[in-house]
């Protein structure tokens, strides 16, 4: 029998998307081994060459990003097929609100999956502290939100508790050679409202490490900024890495939890068109 396999194309897609093999395999629920065993199959099945493998990740030969091209029309086709079938048309407006934390990468690729499969749809995506993200889908401003849970004992007491699109640790940062100085930790970080603010505040009150906080920024690009230039030492989840970031090394830093980031579950008598357009946001972030 000619033709491609769905699955293995969905996998080209986010591995090309992904930029590796192993950042795919949780986008596609499978292991790294399955990824690259499903990458293998394709290649043989083209007939060719599709990925150009290297230190830094993988990225498509000029057959692959043929197929690549092909694979996200058959894959978009084949939701307008299934959405035919079903008697389902997704479009209208959609109001989206996501925490400042969630990586950038991530956001950008979901979007554009989301607009490939779904053109009717029109996105108004706003950026928010969870927070925010939270007190506004209460108040029924927003239809999707996507916001972070600190995953310890009592830190999301209370928290809505939806789908998990992904989990990753919080991490000290500091600039690339920064060293450690005497006296109070030099802490960067957004407003007094941020939840991870207050978090890292209380952690660090309760391990009785001194601090003071040398730096406010409005945003995690704007923290990240200050971190780069040496400004201090920031609480950050773990895709905040950059360069000209890494792991602080100062002493006597507390250990920190992981963060997971859910998409807000659904209200009662929700929209069938919210409903689906929240189903369509975890398939775009696989």
């Amino acid at each position: 029998m000619s033709g491609f396999d769905l699955d293995q194309l969905r996998t080209l897609v986010a591995v090309l998307d992904a930029g590796s093999l192993t950042a795919a395999a949780p986008k596609v629920f499978l292991s790294q081994s399955s990824v690259s065993e499903q990458m293998r199959k394709l290649e043989e099945r083209a007939g060719q060459a599709l990925l150009i493998r290297g230190k830094s990740g993988v990225s498509a030969t000029p057959a692959g990003e043929r197929l690549l091209a092909h694979a996200r029309a058959i894959l978009a086709l084949s939701e307008e097929a299934y959405r035919d079938l079903r008697g389902v048309a997704l479009q209208g407006e959609l109001r989206l609100c996501i925490t400042d934390y969630f990586r950038p990468g991530d956001v950008a690729g979901m979007l554009r999956r989301l607009n490939e499969q779904y053109p009717q749809v029109r996105m108004h995506v706003t950026i928010m502290k969870s927070g925010a993200i939270e007190a506004a889908y209460e108040r029924g401003e927003i239809d999707v939100g996507i916001s972070m849970v600190i995953l310890e004992r009592g830190a999301g007491k209370g928290r809505p508790q939806g789908p998990v699109l992904r989990r990753e640790s919080l991490l000290w940062m500091a600039a690339d050679g920064a060293q450690a100085t005497r006296g109070a930790l030099p802490l960067l970080a957004l407003p007094e409202t941020c939840a991870l603010r207050q978090y890292a505040e209380r952690l660090l009150s309760r391990r009785s490490v001194p601090y003071a906080v040398a730096h406010v920024a409005s945003g995690v690009a704007g923290l990240q900024l200050a971190i780069a230039a040496g400004l201090g030492v920031a609480c950050l989840n773990e895709s905040a890495l950059a360069p000209g970031i890494t792991r602080a090394q100062w002493p006597g830093l507390p250990p920190l939890p992981e963060v997971e980031f859910r998409l807000l579950p659904p209200r009662p008598g929700e929209d069938r068109f919210i409903e689906l357009a929240r189903e369509a946001i975890v398939r775009a972030m696989r």
